[in-house]
């Protein structure tokens, strides 16, 4: 047996009721999370008009497939591709800090789909998300996500189309030979740069939906028998080799079915790149603890992780002088700025971009390499604020942000998130009632009934 049949037979024998309770509801959880992110994306992103439009232009709405808060219908290709491109539009969706990983965006909307295809219940498309999850971890644990990085790969796209193959393909009831054969099919589809952040491109939310509707398009062409590359993980020309220098196969098995990096994913409470959330709780308890106006802010450096750097804090000019939202989502002194300005970074936030007094701020905040942060990478992203006002020096250290497992959202902070992201665009009852069905996911007998909620108009 190799890492790929290994991994095959762990994904496709999976059952929700040998999982960990807590497991369960950590699922559930990151399902609410990411249908908040997809409902509001819907109806405010600015790529989303382009991706239906272009979604119509390929037939791709031909079907009974549904999108989270859309009325229309589609084909099953066409509504995870668009499900999972909202759930990564906002950059508000959850992030697995040692992979560098948004799982939920790819995975989540693959499995749900299948789960629509099949008739298949709450609890079967939950068990599909959990392996999903798993696979795309592990694989961007293996590579590893660094180095990844370094040749200019986004992990959320190329891990993700493994594990909404994965993902689906459980959902399927696909056996091992099955899953191995969707994972094979899924290496010819694994594919993500970075080089959106050249010019803030929306490709960064579209390749991860490409991933989720490729590991959908591998299960279903291996459940029809389509036969898929063998060793894709492991082999000569399979995904570790071909896509990082030194990876390290195996830890793709390490400790799998014991520890869950389902439950080492973290939730954002601000919807902006990871790396500069640990700079904003430091500037968010910075602001509470002095009384700070923004006024009074002579100047502040965020300390990050060279990984860090090179998403918000590099090249600084175009850092301290975002154009357009994805520019600001990566910017760690527009996030930083607003964070003092403000005391919050939501998504509403993102309308002060242009705001002259927002602009001057930015021009005082500067992001460095610092020694002791980058000594916590890869366990944990986190951030030094330093920050000079009122002739003095103040600094804050967060080594763990908010929404870190071991920091982790309550409840009630859960509730509120995705009350805050899909209350504006679905009402506040209609809101309530679709997070109170994810909450029993595991009990429904048609996980379609998800996407029976009342919608605005599309």
């Amino acid at each position: 047996m190799g890492i790929t049949q290994d991994l095959s037979a762990f994904a496709s024998g999976l059952r929700l009721e040998a999982l960990p309770p807590e497991v369960v509801a950590r699922a559930r959880d990151l399902v609410l999370d990411l249908v908040g992110n997809i409902v509001r994306a819907r109806h405010e992103a600015e790529s989303t008009p382009a991706l239906l439009a272009a979604v119509k232009a390929l037939g791709l709405d031909r079907g009974d497939s549904r999108v989270f808060a859309d009325r229309a219908t589609y084909s099953p290709a066409g509504a995870t591709l668009i499900n999972a491109t909202l759930g990564h539009s906002l950059d508000f969706d959850d992030t697995h800090a040692v992979a560098v990983v948004h799982p939920g965006a790819p995975v989540i909307p693959a499995a749900i789909t299948a789960g629509e295809m099949v008739g298949a219940s709450g609890a079967e498309v939950l068990a599909g998300i959990v392996a999903g999850y798993e696979v795309a971890l592990r694989l961007a644990l293996a590579l590893p996500a660094g180095a990844h990085y370094d040749r200019g790969f986004h992990p959320s796209a190329t891990c993700g189309a493994f594990g909404a193959a994965a993902a689906a393909a459980r959902v399927f009831g696909l056996d091992a030979a099955g899953m191995a054969s969707a994972l094979g099919i899924a290496l010819s589809q694994s594919a993500g740069s970075l080089q959106f952040l050249a010019n803030g491109a929306w490709t960064k939310r579209f390749q991860v939906g490409w991933a989720g509707m490729a590991g959908l398009t591998a299960a279903t062409l291996a459940r029809e028998g389509f036969k898929g590359a063998a060793d894709a993980i492991e082999g000569k020309h399979g995904f570790l080799r071909s896509y990082a220098p030194e990876p390290q196969p195996e830890r793709v098995l390490q400790d799998i079915g014991q520890v869950w990096e389902l439950m080492l994913t973290g939730v954002k409470p601000y919807p902006s790149c990871r790396w500069g959330h640990a700079g904003i709780d430091a500037a968010l308890a910075l602001r509470a603890e002095l009384g700070l106006e923004a006024g009074e802010i002579e100047g502040a450096t965020l300390g990050i992780s060279r990984a860090g750097m090179l998403l918000v804090g590099s090249p600084p000019e175009r850092k301290a002088n975002p154009t357009n939202i994805v520019d600001g989502q990566f910017s760690g002194p527009f996030v930083i700025a607003t964070a003092l300005a403000t005391g919050a970074m939501g998504w509403d936030s993102y309308a002060q971009l242009q705001d002259p007094a927002r602009k001057a701020l930015m021009q005082k905040i500067t992001c460095e390499n610092d020694p002791e942060i980058e000594a916590e990478f890869p366990a944990n992203m986190s951030g030094k604020l330093t920050l000079r006002a009122r002739g003095q020096t103040f600094t804050r250290t967060v080594i763990v942000p908010k929404g870190e497992p071991d920091n982790f959202l309550s409840e009630a902070e859960l509730r509120a998130k995705f009350g805050g992201l899909a209350d504006a665009v679905l009402g506040a009852e209609a809101a309530s009632a679709l997070a109170e069905t994810i909450a029993r996911m595991d009990r429904l007998n048609d996980v379609s009934a998800l996407l029976q909620h009342p919608a605005e108009a599309a």
